[in-house]
């Protein structure tokens, strides 16, 4: 059944840093939409009431529209316990944090909550270019690498409701320590923003091209958005960090294309804005490391939907797709 379009969902991304929120309706348009600093909230019960506050203002300009429920992304968000299950980014995550009861308790409405990559697909399946695909995996290429799987049409979550951690799979066994969780050679220590920049830091102490920008920045003000700025300005050092970085993204998606079989790997996120640097050692790689029945097969796309929106649809379609009432959480 199509949703009513009187129906709108209140969607939520949560940040370590910002948390942003939308109204959205039953086509993905955002309403109205607003902020708030996840850092300045020490509880879990304070966050909860600083987002009331914010977001019930915004629900009073729309009183000809029903609020459907609440669809959050949320760094380690468990789709099945309604609990972000010890996230370090966030300063009231240490421990299980029941968030989709306690937001459904004070907003009295359903509320699903998952981990922001999965968020991001569920956004990408319903509003993006993945719209009417069956079988595809998000990766999410930001300040980590984040992933959610897509198999006959639903996203996996496993059996404890946490699957798809493919940033956190080992690439270079016994390779770069990885800075929060301590395992060596993970996706995430290599073709994140962080990991970028620590790859063009190991570049600099090499000889090579001594005519590079990047050796006239302080190295503390290194950042993956200079590394791209340099790259889109013909610099070679930072065009071979993508060459680094693209190479092994690609090695790591021809294993997540031989476990899935998916129709399509999109890429989102602030790192993808370098472009061909990156995407054409990527795609080289993932197709040469692919058994022969697998080649030519995978579209490797960029998601088509703004950066700044994104996390907010997501969240929605979330609720977009449910037929819940009622929190789908356990109590």
């Amino acid at each position: 059944m199509a949703a009513s379009s009187n129906e709108i969902v209140i969607g939520i991304d949560v940040g370590g840093t910002n948390t942003k929120f939308g109204l959205v309706d039953s086509a993905g348009n955002i309403l109205d939409e607003g902020r708030i600093k996840t850092t300045d909230y020490t509880t879990v019960e304070l966050f909860v009431d600083a987002l009331y506050e914010n977001v019930s203002p915004l629900i009073k300009k729309h009183t000809d529209k029903t609020v459907k429920g609440i669809g959050m992304g949320a760094p380690n968000g468990n789709f099945y316990t309604g609990c972000i299950d010890h996230a370090p980014n966030l300063p009231w995550g240490k421990d299980e944090v029941p968030l989709a009861k306690l937001m459904t308790d004070k907003f009295d409405l359903p509320c699903i909550l998952t981990n922001d990559a999965n968020a991001a697909a569920a956004g990408e399946m319903q509003y993006g270019i993945a719209k009417g695909m069956q079988h595809f995996i998000e990766i999410t290429l930001g300040t980590g690498v984040g992933s959610g799987i897509v198999v006959d049409g639903k996203l996996l979550y496993g059996c404890n409701g946490i699957a798809g951690e493919l940033g956190h799979t080992i690439i270079r066994p016994g390779g770069r320590k990885h800075w929060s969780t301590g395992s060596r050679g993970s996706v995430e220590a290599y073709c994140s923003a962080t990991g970028i920049v620590i790859t063009a830091k190991e570049q600099l102490q090499k000889k090579a091209y001594p005519d590079s920008k990047l050796r006239q920045i302080k190295v503390d003000d290194i950042t993956a958005k200079v590394i791209n700025e340099c790259a889109l300005q013909g610099d070679k050092l930072a065009q071979k960090v993508y060459q680094i970085t693209g190479r092994i993204l690609g090695e790591a998606l021809a294993n997540f294309v031989m476990f899935s079989s998916p129709q399509a790997i999109v890429l989102f996120g602030g790192v993808i804005k370098a472009g061909d640097y990156l995407l054409k050692p990527a795609k080289k790689y993932m197709e040469l490391n692919l058994l022969p029945a697998f080649r030519g097969r995978v579209k490797l796309l960029l998601s088509d939907l703004k950066e700044a929106d994104a996390a907010i649809l997501g969240a929605s379609s979330l609720v977009q797709k449910s037929k819940a009432t009622r929190a789908v959480h356990p109590v």
